[in-house]
């Protein structure tokens, strides 16, 4: 297992707070803690479930709260921290490990000479956690009593009780909790074992990163339940969380289809397109990111739209990131090669690509779509332009004429809008570069806004989008060659955009501007962004001197461990430390804050311009190092 924590990790609360787990169901529900078992962000919960998949995110069950007890002795094997910064229970002293199985979160308690085990999954495609106790080792039986803590609320917010009653009724095997009339029931069920019902508000949970955000620190939640059971050695009991009334209760069956999944992934990816680089040398923290990879993949059906299949229910996205954020086109398009080609999946990779493809509109991709389901948000410059990356890779992997077939009209479409102008003042200018923006909006990656505050504006024409501009009519010609079309326009494009980026080269400084043509003139500002006119495909933008400058720029001053600085330290807007409230938060996001994401690009840039494998290979290593620390 590459992740794996003693005592000297899971009982120092200081750290085992700070060491977070996550488990995930396909459809954008979730589950999340810390190693300690200490909840310390609104956004922690055992089910946190996708009640308008993948959206509407809501948390159900808060936690549970155990104590064992075995020869006479009671053993608290929860942690709470409470608004008066008392931690009690200390159950985090009784945590003998944690560790990772597959993407199954698994802990072991042990009390004197009992040993009790911990997992926690969820079922695939449906808003059902299991949480199991299995009594490994114990010379007597052992009883575990376990208080079952829930709520109703959206993820981004909290609770304070107040006079919220909820109905909480007893159903077979378990309990079912209504939060109020139009509310969704959802049920706590065990496969054995006996239940008390509760309703008695636990007030005062101290929520500690919240409070590094500068939110507000405090929650409570409802116990609704009580199980309790005694088991002897080699026995267990399993508590499940679901909306679905009649949730499978075969825990065995259950448990083993989420490890015959997650031994299929594995397989995938061992077997698949990328074969030569899942060789039997392959460390384990690799097969760790190929499950890691699925986690973020989730179901998205969708009506409507423009795409000639019309309504699809198996639709495929990509979520921004755990615990915030939906699936964003920008973040979908980079992050779906790594996450679909290379783990051996390119049958995602196509569902993701005609699912985004209902949803263009004026030549651009949704930027986001919101919490609520409402209507996308058509606020970025660079997510279509990733969106020919996206299926240059596919094509790569898969020589697929019938999906570029059927994308082609779109792709057409997308380039016209580009050339003749779109929202937010996206235009192709004379010298053949994409400009783009208006006052108040944030179109690129560097995207941060409080209320009408864009703290990195970068109005004109941007660097890296006309580094994708040119890589997608580079694309779109290719394209158009395959399918017998002609492709001479989209070459004499790309022709012009090329010539007019030598634009961007800053022969002062030894490397690219960040963006011409903005209301302030040229920003000679060295940023991460200038990394993409090195490692994107598209043929050379520019020299191979320059590139070695752009690749030089930025391992000195943008370079460190664990990705790129996404602002030189040299710069009086330089943030050095991303915390505390929106303001500051939003404030240091793409002014200094280091992005791992990057790390990508530049390693690719870097073995591009000095041919080395084995230094490109070592850049990524302290990367290694974080993931399994």
């Amino acid at each position: 297992m590459s992740i794996n924590f003693g005592r000297e990790i899971c009982g120092d609360l200081d750290i085992a707070s700070k060491r977070e787990w996550l488990v995930t169901n396909g459809i954008g529900g979730y589950a999340s803690g810390t190693v300690a078992g200490v909840l310390t962000r609104r956004y922690h919960g055992l089910l946190v479930a996708a009640l308008q998949p993948p959206l509407g995110r809501t948390l159900l069950l808060a936690k549970l709260d155990e104590t064992a007890i075995y020869d006479r002795h009671q053993y608290a094997l929860h942690s709470n921290r409470w608004s008066n910064g008392i931690v009690e229970p200390q159950g985090h002293f009784h945590i003998e490990n944690f560790a990772l199985d597959g993407t199954i979160p698994t802990w072991k308690y042990a009390c004197a000479d009992a040993l009790l085990e911990k997992r926690i999954w969820m079922e695939q495609g449906k808003n059902t956690t299991y949480i199991s106790y299995s009594l490994q080792r114990a010379s007597r039986p052992l009883t575990i009593s376990i208080e079952a803590l829930v709520n109703y609320r959206d993820y981004h917010s909290d609770t304070f009780a107040g006079s919220w009653q909820m109905q909480v009724g007893k159903v077979d095997r378990g309990v079912c909790v209504t939060a109020y009339p139009e509310a969704m029931p959802f049920y706590l069920l065990s496969d054995r074992g006996y239940f008390s019902l509760s309703h008695t508000w636990i007030k005062g949970f101290d929520l500690a990163m919240e409070r590094y955000r500068g939110l507000r620190d405090r929650e409570d939640h409802l116990h609704a339940a009580t199980f309790e059971i005694t088991i002897e050695a080699g026995e267990s009991i399993t508590i499940v969380a679901s909306t679905e009334s009649n949730p499978s209760l075969q825990i065995p069956a259950v448990f083993d289809a989420r490890r015959i999944y997650e031994r299929t992934l594995l397989q995938r990816w061992q077997t698949g397109i990328y074969l030569t680089l899942a060789s039997k040398t392959t460390p384990p923290w690799i097969n760790q990111l190929v499950l890691a990879a699925d986690q973020f993949i989730v179901s998205r059906p969708s009506s409507g739209g423009k795409h000639p299949e019309g309504n699809r229910p198996d639709g495929k996205t990509i979520i921004a990131g755990y615990p915030w954020f939906s699936d964003w086109g920008r973040d979908t398009m980079i992050s779906l090669p790594g996450l679909t080609l290379s783990t051996g999946r390119p049958e995602i990779a196509r569902s993701i690509l005609l699912t985004f493809a209902r949803y263009l509109d004026r030549g651009m991709l949704p930027n986001r779509f919101p919490d609520a389901g409402e209507t996308p948000e058509y606020n970025t410059v660079d997510a279509t332009l990733w969106y020919f990356e996206a299926i240059r890779a596919y094509d790569a992997a898969t020589q697929d004429d019938e999906l570029l077939r059927e994308l082609y009209p779109a792709l057409v479409e997308i380039i016209d809008w580009h050339q003749r102008g779109t929202r937010y003042n996206i235009h192709l200018d004379d010298d053949g570069l994409i400009y783009a923006g208006e006052i108040g909006a944030q179109l690129t990656w560097m995207d941060a806004k409080v209320d009408d505050w864009v703290v990195t504006p970068r109005i004109g024409k941007p660097v890296e989008i006309n580094a994708l501009w040119c890589n997608a009519l580079t694309v779109m010609a290719a394209i158009a060659k395959r399918l017998e079309q002609s492709d001479r326009r989209y070459r004499q494009m790309a022709e012009q955009t090329a010539a007019g980026f030598q634009r961007f080269w800053n022969q002062a400084n030894g490397y690219c501007y960040d963006v011409l043509d903005s209301p302030n003139g040229d920003d000679p500002t060295l940023r991460p962004n200038q990394i993409f006119a090195v490692s994107l495909p598209t043929p050379a933008l520019l020299t191979a001197e320059q590139q070695r400058g752009v690749v030089d720029a930025c391992a000195r001053k943008l370079l460190t461990s664990h990705g790129l600085r996404s602002l030189t330290p040299d710069s009086p807007q330089y943030q050095g430390h991303y915390g505390g409230g929106q303001y500051e938060r939003d404030g240091a996001y793409h002014q200094g804050t280091t992005w791992g994401w990057l790390i990508g690009p530049f390693v690719q840039a870097h073995l591009k311009v000095y041919g080395d494998r084995a230094q490109a290979r070592a850049l990524l290593q302290p990367m290694a190092n974080h993931l399994t620390a």
